[in-house]
């Protein structure tokens, strides 16, 4: 009974043995077609030589994978062979290779193809010189420059380049060239995948088109929407105006941008900055919105002009170009200083408007606080609404016009509690080199005034009334005052004027509000609460295309013959050393973090 188990058992094994067989020569490379079958005298190793007829091409079929050409020389001993001449390489449906040479190992699975090469895919088409194909791991690459030309996307070049056919995704390494008809994209590393068009840029990195100018050294591109996301010293140049900051989108087919965080925006046709946290920019209609800290920042030779609120939007053509500053909004610049919940600007007819928003009402408790307010060289200003004149070829102020409720106050210099004041329903006044000179208040003018003389010593204290007042200034005090239309007057020596008397009526001295220094704009902002960007992941370097898997294959493919050279080894790709990426990220520089000395010192401040 054991010996019969035993004589079972052993038949069973041969069977296996035998299947086993069968099926490891169903795995080597099959002839298919050959027109012409031979050996050559000059061919060492035995091996055959296939020749095409003139029907058709030779065949040879493996795993899944047909190549056609028009010679062949098959080493059978190593499963190897090498195919000439019009030579094509399908893998199922999708994947098609064609080149002047191709050499393929059955054993290791690997091919490489030489000579013109094209590979096909449903999406794409890659050429090159030289190309190194692993069935295995289902990867191409290439050492020797290429090109991949995707209909929607455009051409791609490189130096280097991996396609992962799974992931229907190139992996694009040095000197790597994106060009279509709106754009040429440069940048060191580029993945990109076929089937949804999706580009990640790493590395110093530009998008150039006919409008605008993209740098990054994160990135990512829709090549099908035109739509991106840039990160790591990002900017957008649109003609004359260059947007920056921490994270921007961009949508080419509405020319708009957006930018989060840490944002400048620079007009260098209007010699203007703006900056702040959040900001959008449409190219096609000339303007733009900022807000979180926004800053606006007019350059001029002499003296820049900052305007701080809210929100800010820029709108117009350079030539007609406004600016509006909304919701707290305040103005500096080295003589002159001003608050107003709103401020428009007509760059063109150099108007500079400081308004009172209609929703703060008379029977508010703040509307007087709220009221617009301009300091310059020691003199405020209040009313309604006040109106800045200045020369926009000179750069200097011209007039300015206080509506409804005008009021000017200038603190007596040599006194505690003493104000020069001057109120009437409208004022207007005159500026030389920047400085103010001449006012005229109409309708209604009250006048409170110290008179001193030469030694500075207080005269006494002219309290007046007329229909209308000149005043004449020099050197920021009230030099010479004209009553007109004079209704009542007197001089009180200081004694006898009683305390409660020395203030007119809305009597609002606001000079602890005045910024002096582009800082102070910020004073009174709250704590500002920036979003975290996740930002786009660090660049991957790819594993070696001749990694640990590819040499075990490779050695194994060797070892039925040993004292023979092993073909699958000869033709794999030599490493390449390829530079390493180098950020040149740098520090935020913040409004929230920072003072602005930084940008004074740029415009030269």
């Amino acid at each position: 009974m054991p010996l019969k188990r035993f004589k079972q058992l052993l038949f069973i094994l041969c069977l296996l043995s035998v299947f086993f067989s069968f099926g490891q020569e169903r795995q080597k490379i099959t002839v298919k077609y050959s027109g012409n079958t031979s050996t050559s005298p000059d061919i060492k190793e035995g091996a055959l030589v296939f020749l095409r007829d003139k029907s058709k091409q030779v065949h040879f079929i493996h795993k899944g994978a047909d190549l056609f050409c028009d010679k062949a020389i098959y080493y059978e001993d190593q499963d190897y062979i090498e195919a000439f001449g019009n030579v094509a390489m399908k893998q199922g449906d999708s994947i098609n290779m064609v080149a002047k040479y191709i050499d393929y190992s059955g054993k290791a699975q690997m091919a490489m193809a030489r000579g013109d090469v094209v590979l096909t895919e449903p999406q794409s088409t890659l050429k090159t010189d030289t190309l190194y194909f692993d069935r295995i791991k289902q990867q191409a690459y290439y050492n020797t420059r290429g090109t991949v030309v995707r209909d929607t996307s455009g051409t791609i070049t490189s130096q280097i380049g991996r396609y992962y056919i799974n992931a229907s995704k190139y992996q694009f390494i040095q000197d790597v060239i994106l060009v279509n008809s709106d754009y040429t994209l440069n940048t060191e590393r580029l993945d990109f995948f076929t089937e949804n068009g999706f580009a990640y840029l790493f590395g110093p990195s530009t998008i150039v088109g006919e409008t605008s100018k993209i740098y990054c050294e994160r990135g990512f591109y829709d090549t099908n929407s035109d739509i991106g996301h840039f990160q790591r010293n990002a900017k957008i140049d649109y003609d004359n105006r260059t947007v920056e900051g921490d994270s921007l989108y961009f949508d080419r087919n509405k020319n708009f941008a957006s930018a989060t965080n840490n944002i400048t925006v620079t007009d260098t046709l209007n010699k203007s900055l703006v900056k702040g946290h959040y900001a959008e920019v449409w190219r096609a209609k000339d303007s733009m919105y900022i807000t979180k800290r926004a800053l606006a920042i007019t350059v001029q030779e002499q003296d820049s002009i900052y305007i701080h609120a809210d929100t800010l939007m820029v709108t117009g053509k350079p030539e007609n170009r406004i600016t509006r500053a909304y919701y707290n909004a305040r103005l500096y610049k080295s003589d002159m200083a001003g608050k107003a919940d709103s401020i428009h600007v007509n760059h063109k007819e150099g108007l500079t408007q400081l308004i009172n928003l209609s929703r703060y009402n008379s029977s508010d408790a703040f509307a007087m606080k709220r009221k617009p307010v301009l300091w310059n060289i020691g003199n405020q200003m209040t009313g309604d609404t006040i109106h800045l004149i200045s020369n926009p070829k000179t750069e200097q102020l011209d007039s300015l016009k206080v509506f409804e409720n005008a009021f000017l106050i200038n603190k007596d210099t040599l006194s505690e509690e003493g104000y020069n004041q001057i109120k009437g329903l409208r004022l207007t006044g005159l500026f030389r080199n920047n400085e103010l000179y001449n006012v005229d208040i109409v309708k209604n003018a009250e006048t409170i005034r110290y008179l001193r003389n030469d030694e500075g010593e207080l005269i006494g204290i002219q309290k007046s009334k007329s229909g209308s007042i000149n005043v004449k200034i020099i050197d920021q005090a009230i030099d010479e005052v004209r009553f007109i239309n004079q209704i009542d007057g007197n001089i009180f020596p200081e004694s006898d004027f009683p305390k409660s008397g020395r203030r007119l009526r809305d009597f609002d001295w606001r000079g602890e509000e005045q910024p002096l220094s582009v800082e102070d704009l910020f004073k009174d902002d709250p704590p500002l609460d920036l979003p975290i960007i996740q930002g786009l992941a660090d660049y991957v370097p790819p594993e070696a295309f001749v990694d640990d898997n590819v040499t075990e294959r490779v050695e194994e493919a060797g070892k039925a013959t040993p004292k023979k050279e092993n073909k699958a080894a000869r033709n794999l790709p030599k490493k390449t050393i390829v530079k390493p990426l180098e950020s040149t990220t740098k520090e935020s520089d913040s409004t929230a973090t920072k003072p602005l000395k930084q940008i004074i010192k740029k415009e030269g401040q």
